[in-house]
This record gives C-alpha cells, structure tokens and sequence, in this order.
C-alpha cells in the first residue's frame, strides 16, 4: 500500500510534468492526498483527468458567479478549484452559487474541504443528485458510497452553510446541569494549595 507520503509527492511531479506550476502542482497534491485519506479515488481520477486534458481541453473561469457555464467544454476542476480557495471570501457573500458542466467533480471536493476550514462553515457540494458535505478540511460526509464518480458534472451546486448546534438550549441547560456536579467548593485549604500560594517575599 502506498503511503500518503509517496501519494503526495508523486501527485505533485506528474502535476507539474503535466504544465502547471509548482504552487498549482503542490495543492493538488495535497487534495489527492486528502481523497485518498477519506477513502476517495484521487490517483484514479487524476489520472483519467491527465489523460484527457489535451484531447477535451478543458475550459478555466476566472471569475466565479452565481450562475457560471462551460460555453464549448466542461469546466476544469483544478483551475475552478485554485480560483474558488482565492476568492471563498468573497463568493462567501453570494451563499449559493451554479455551475453547469464540471469535469472530474471529485477533484474539486478537496478545494471546497480546505475553503470551508480558512472561512469557519460547512459547505454543501451537489451535483447529479449527490451530495458531499465538506467539515472544515476535517472530513468529507457523503450519500455517494460505492458508486463510480462521474466524468462530467452537468449541474453542480455550492451553497455556504451557517453553523448552528445541533441541539436545543433545553438539551445543553440539562448536560451543563449535570457537568456541575463536578464542581468543587473553593475551600480554605484548596486556596492555601493553590499555585502561589504559601510563598514569602524575600525581598
């Protein structure tokens, strides 16, 4: 089995053999890295995604809207992915946006998990009735076990998820209730041993 050190790395030099930049290359790398950690198929993907970049020619989008469209062909995941880590904070703003005709969808979630953890919220990625949900670069949730990821993502949806408890004040009032059983009564003899305490001024 390889490791994800070897995966890392590996990624990165066929990246950049491939055309793009070393800081390009190093954070794809870090996202097959990331897929790979989950249990998702980021070497294969990565691999079909080089195989046929000359042929499809994938178009890149410099600015990201709320409605975005692949005009000849689709969209491509890496460049839609470096763009949306360099403008989370301000596409943050527009809460959902759009975009028709993704290739090789899966290579955006890593993207979208490190832009979740530099702006504080879940992000919700739908496309094709599938649906990922990305927990501040910590874990990648989804409904999309054992299936095969498709090469083409017709319509894709990015939505900006406010962060709520997933209790009600009732529940938490009752466990902080019983945490306070814990508590200890400040007593003379805890304040004599506190740190500090009991020690002369020489001076």
């Amino acid at each position: 089995m390889r490791s994800l050190s070897e995966i890392e790395t590996t990624s990165k030099r066929a990246c950049r053999a491939m055309g793009f930049s070393w800081g390009v290359s190093e954070e794809v790398a870090k996202g097959i890295r990331l897929l790979e950690l989950f249990g998702l198929p980021g070497v294969k993907n990565l691999n079909q995604y080089y195989e046929n970049q000359d042929k499809e020619n994938f178009e890149n989008l410099d600015l990201i809207n709320e409605d975005n469209k692949a005009y000849n062909s689709p969209l491509c995941p890496i460049n839609l992915g470096i763009r949306f880590l360099d403008q989370v904070k301000k596409i943050e703003n527009i809460n959902q946006c759009r975009f028709k005709k993704v290739a090789y969808p899966i290579l955006l979630l890593p993207f979208l998990s490190r832009s979740s953890e530099i702006i504080g919220k879940k992000i919700s990625f739908k496309f094709d009735k599938n649906e990922f949900l990305l927990n501040f670069n910590i874990n990648i949730s989804s409904n999309f076990l054992d299936k095969e990821f498709p090469v083409i993502a017709s319509e894709a949806e990015i939505s900006f998820l406010e962060n709520k408890d997933s209790f009600t004040d009732r529940e938490w009032k009752n466990l902080y209730k019983l945490s306070e059983e814990t508590f200890v009564e400040e007593t003379e003899s805890l304040k004599q041993g506190a740190a500090g305490a009991g020690l002369t001024d020489n001076d």
